[in-house]
Parts: C-alpha cells; sequence; structure tokens
C-alpha cells in the first residue's frame, strides 16, 4: 500500500503525537511493505530524523504558540506530488487548515481517508483566554471527524465518543506502545540523584512532559506548594522543555532536566519517586505509561486517559483535579510510605507490559488494508 500522511508537527517538536506517528511509518515501511510520504511544515531545527519520506509544507509561526507551524493550504506542489504518488490511503493526524483541505482533496479523488485523534484541541482554549472560541471550533472538528471514512483513537472511551459523534461504528482503538527494556526500574541511579543535589531522603515527584500551560502546569505548582509547606523534602523533578517553565520557578529546590532522550530520559524518570499528572487535555499520554514502567505510582487528575490506563488504587490514583486537598492527602501519605509507593509501581510495570508498539501499528494497518480492500 501506499499512504500519504499529513501532520501539522511531525518532527520538528518532539512530541508523544509525532513520535507516536514516526514509530507507525517505520513498522509500516519495515515490516508491513507500505510506502508512506509525509506532508508536514518543518523548520530549520527538527528534533529528530524523520521515517518515511518527508515533504516540507509552506507555513507560517501560530502567534499563540510561537514554537508550532501552521500550513495555510494544501498548494498545488503538494497535490501534484500526491497525484504522481497515487496512494491508497489518505491518513489525517491534525485537524488543521492543511488536514481540512486534504480531506477535501482526497475525497475529490475518491481515495479512503483514515484520521486519527491525538489531541483534544477544544480543551486548549481556556489555557489560552480563547473559551469564546469553544462552539465554533467544537463545530469544525465533529464535521472533521466525520466526513473522514475511519477515525482511529487511542483509548477505547474516546473511540466510543467518536461513534456516536459519526453514528456508526468506523472508529476503532489506535493504543501506544513502551519500551520496556529502556524504561524500566534498574535506570533508577542514586548517584544521578546526589548529582543532581537531591538527597537520598527527599522525595521527588516528577512532571514529565512538554511544559506548557494546557498539561496542568499551574495546579502542578499549587499542589507541590502546599506539600513543601509541610514537608521540606518534597521536591519537583521536572523532565521536558517548552514555553511555560518559568513557572516552576515557584518552588524551592526544583530540578529541571530540559529535554533528555534514551538511557538519559529513562534514568531520570526511573529516579524520581512518584509521578503527578495534572492534565485533562491527553487523549492517551505517553509519559503516564512510562513512568509506569519505570516502577512509579502516578496520580492523575480524573481524566478519560487516565481511567483507560490507571486502575485507582491498585497501579495508580485517580482524583479530581479540582480537589487539590485530595491530591495533597495522597501524596503526602505516598511519601511516608515506601513500601506503598512500592507495591503500587510494581503494579505499574506489570501493567505497562501489556502495551506494544507492534500491536497498536498493526491496529492501523488493519484499518488500512480494510478501507482499500485489500484484506
Amino acid at each position: 500500500m501506499r499512504i500519504a500522511l499529513f501532520s501539522g508537527n511531525y518532527n520538528y517538536l518532539r512530541e508523544g503525537a509525532n513520535q507516536a506517528l514516526n514509530i507507525l511509518v517505520r513498522y509500516l515501511e519495515e515490516r508491513a511493505g507500505c510506502s508512506v510520504r509525509v506532508y508536514s511544515p518543518v523548520t530549520a531545527t527538527p528534533a529528530f530524523e524523520p521515517a518515511g519520506t518527508l515533504i516540507p509544507v509552506p507555513s507560517v509561526r501560530l502567534p499563540v504558540r510561537g514554537e508550532f507551524q501552521l500550513a495555510l493550504g494544501l498548494p498545488a506542489a503538494i497535490r501534484a506530488d500526491m497525484m504522481r504518488f497515487r496512494p491508497d490511503i489518505v491518513h489525517l493526524s491534525t485537524p488543521d487548515i492543511l488536514g481540512s483541505r486534504a480531506l477535501g482533496f482526497a475525497r475529490k479523488q475518491g481515495i479512503p481517508v483514515v484520521a486519527s485523534m491525538h489531541t483534544r484541541f477544544e480543551t486548549y482554549l481556556d489555557y489560552y483566554r480563547l473559551g469564546w472560541a469553544r462552539a465554533l471550533l467544537d463545530t469544525h472538528l465533529h464535521r472533521f471527524y466525520r466526513r473522514c471514512d475511519h477515525v482511529v483513537a487511542p483509548t477505547r472511551i474516546l473511540v466510543e465518543e467518536l461513534k456516536a459523534l459519526r453514528g456508526d461504528d468506523h472508529a476503532s482503538v489506535w493504543s501506544r506502545g513502551i519500551d520496556a527494556a529502556l524504561f524500566r526500574p534498574e535506570q533508577r541511579d542514586m548517584a544521578w540523584r546526589r548529582a543532581q543535589g537531591i538527597g537520598d531522603d527527599d522525595i521527588m515527584i516528577l512532571f514529565f512532559g512538554r511544559l506548557v500551560l494546557e498539561k496542568g502546569i499551574d495546579a502542578f505548582v499549587a499542589i507541590i506548594r502546599r506539600l513543601q509547606a509541610h514537608n521540606p523534602r518534597i521536591r519537583a523533578l521536572v523532565v521536558g522543555a517548552g514555553p511555560a517553565g518559568d513557572a516552576f520557578s515557584a518552588l524551592h529546590g526544583s530540578v529541571l532536566t530540559g529535554h533528555l532522550s534514551g538511557d538519559a530520559l529513562a534514568r531520570a524518570v526511573a529516579s524520581a519517586d512518584m509521578k503527578l499528572s495534572m492534565s485533562l487535555t491527553e487523549t492517551f499520554g505517553n509519559v503516564l505509561v512510562e513512568a509506569m514502567a519505570c516502577g512509579l505510582p502516578v496520580i492523575s487528575a480524573d481524566a478519560q486517559n487516565a481511567r483507560s490506563i490507571l486502575n485507582d488504587g491498585k497501579n495508580g490514583f485517580i482524583r479530581p483535579q479540582e480537589d487539590s486537598a485530595a491530591f495533597v492527602a495522597l501524596l503526602a501519605a505516598l511519601a511516608d510510605d515506601p513500601a506503598w509507593r512500592r507495591r503500587i509501581g510494581q503494579a505499574a510495570r506489570q501493567e505497562s507490559l501489556l502495551y506494544s508498539w507492534d500491536a497498536a501499528s498493526q491496529s492501523v494497518a488493519q484499518v488500512y488494508r480494510t478501507l482499500a480492500r485489500m484484506d
């Protein structure tokens, strides 16, 4: 099969969504015998080498989030390139202008269209004082996902929402995977902690991901500040990079690693004691499973992705985001009980092993085959 994949950010920033796309493309070309051509905005400073053949699409910087690029349409040169490639499937990963134009073009050409849902864009608006645009965005997203032939999403909860939205069963799960040989409890490194100025008795609560407002940074900081008022051993370990990093300056003794990858990333994650996630905007949240694979208890705000991954009280914990007192009480109790943390962390590790990148990618390839009538 020939797959034309459209993305708003395929490799110029490192995020969970584009890493999942690159893993999928690598699987399709190396294991499934497909040829993949990717159309996406690019920058002069890509975060990593792309899988597949990447075709740059002209774009401009977004005014609110300047690290992102926005393609303003589907240029004639891109349409001509698609026609020469003759794709069997068009895969749209972002419901932006480029994705919408590619959707219209594919439908005119009679090419089946698959969309993948990676982000709950409608939940971003309040973080940037754009709540007034919610109705307009909801209307666009609903129309976009209804017009596609099939939609894949990372959790069963989202898939059921999409089926109800579409009024049919043309939606299915594209889950995520874990590199269990990289992310594992044995990566914990006390010497590394000491080199960061972390005491052996300090309790490091992990923030792991892009440092952007929609990841719940303000709620995270507020909870850690309340904990630190009663327990000076509580500190934040912040693994990631992004424009909202200054928010952590309100915390005493935070350790900010910046962007890490490979063994350095796994070592930092495993060297924390717990992970706190206050985001309500995720569709999946690879960082939850990566922290679980490292044997960390994960304490998360009550969001659909957390409910799909965590079994409250058994391999992690879920609390309402607005109930900061519940988070403070739970984190304080876990800080004082290392045996409890170990028990939950061991169960989290076992749960993480259920996630396979090959199985996840194979499920998308099967959707392609069915739509292209090659099954």
